[in-house]
């Protein structure tokens, strides 16, 4: 079967992950992959998990234990810098999940097949020729850390890979689905935080000038920084979509910000399931990882309803928290999804720039 997953991944490259490069920046216009080789060690499943509950009847949904650790063959050039680059092996580790919809009646009983990660994986590549690909304008303020970030991100929630089983099923609706609701996000205070900044060589210990990363998916927020506080308040309000559940995670790392590498003080993980039963949940959470430490959050779910009846009502509602938001907080949702699109004029300069 692995030979067949390569063979996936290659067109995957090809005609996915290629053409949004090239898109990505106009100096990557000319970027190719010249080989595409994955190995022959194939993916390893450590573990699987079925859904039963809270699940449509009309699919399936599977998340996978995956790991990859493989030596590979990949090569890529940007023939407009004469810029060639490679990698020599792959490292992956993370929960994918499948979702096998929707079922039907006929052989071959699915109609298509969904892929992606519920958040960023462990993800190291081996590199050849790098800093060649540094050197292209427009990539040169990256880093090889940015760079897997950017890789990480694509393979997480929302961005998924839609595979049809059968002609007959609405590809579109599949892979761009509408959101199962909205998580606001009310990112209060902090207590009793580690104080991480010291004097006199360590002898003596000070506080911490702390903030927070919240992530749900590839959506990440950052806080703004408390200085020199054990105890901080912050009272910012976020709003994430949310796309899948069971399984996904609201994800919260606090740091202490240094001017070379900011020190870690505590992390958190909420089940979405537990958010959307309750409908709101106000209370203090002790951080994990580290000797002390709480957090205060409160979490609203927000449900998605078809019509406006409701809309005054929740104007009105959100006139309280409307200056915690950075950019204000949300009273409805405007999905568009663009098909296609035809007989676009031709930018003459980049065409220009092509042939020079």
């Amino acid at each position: 079967m692995w030979p067949f997953i390569c063979q996936f991944i290659e067109k995957l490259f090809r005609e996915t992950i290629e053409p949004a490069v090239r898109g990505a920046n106009n100096h990557l216009s000319t970027f190719s992959f010249t080989k595409i080789d994955i190995g022959h060690q194939p993916l390893r499943i450590n573990g699987v998990k079925v859904y039963t509950e809270n699940v449509d009847k009309r699919q399936i949904i599977l998340d996978l234990q995956i790991s990859f650790v493989g030596n590979c063959e990949i090569d890529l050039e940007i023939k407009r810098y004469f810029c060639r680059a490679g990698v020599k092996s792959i490292q992956i580790h993370g929960t994918m999940r499948v979702i096998l919809e929707p079922l039907i009646g006929d052989m071959p009983l699915i109609g298509a097949l969904s892929l992606f990660f519920l958040r960023k994986p462990l993800l190291e590549i081996n590199w050849t020729g790098l800093t060649n690909l540094l050197d292209v304008p427009g990539l040169n303020g990256l880093s090889d850390t940015i760079i897997l970030d950017i890789i990480s991100n694509y393979l997480v929630l929302p961005n998924r890979i839609t595979v049809p089983l059968v002609s007959e099923v609405q590809i579109a609706q599949l892979r761009f689905p509408i959101p199962k609701g909205v998580l606001r996000i009310h990112f209060i205070e902090a207590q009793d935080l580690e104080g991480k900044d010291t004097y006199l060589k360590g002898i003596v210990k000070g506080k911490s000038d702390p903030y927070g990363i919240i992530r749900v998916g590839n959506q990440i927020f950052q806080s703004k920084v408390i200085k020199e506080n054990l105890n901080p308040k912050w009272n910012e309000v976020y709003e994430a979509l949310v796309y899948e559940h069971p399984g996904q995670e609201l994800e919260i790392e606090l740091f202490d910000e240094d001017p070379d590498k900011d020190d870690f003080l505590g992390s958190l993980m909420i089940d979405l399931i537990e958010v959307e039963k309750e409908r709101l949940l106000d209370e203090w959470f002790t951080l994990d990882e580290v000797s002390k430490g709480k957090l205060h959050l409160k979490l609203e779910w927000l449900t998605l309803m078809p019509t406006a009846e409701n809309l005054d009502k929740v104007l009105t509602s959100i006139r309280a928290d409307k200056d915690q938001a950075n950019d204000g907080l949300s009273s409805a949702l405007l999905i568009l999804y663009l098909d296609s699109a035809r007989n676009l004029p031709v930018s003459y300069i980049l065409m220009d720039t092509l042939l020079s």
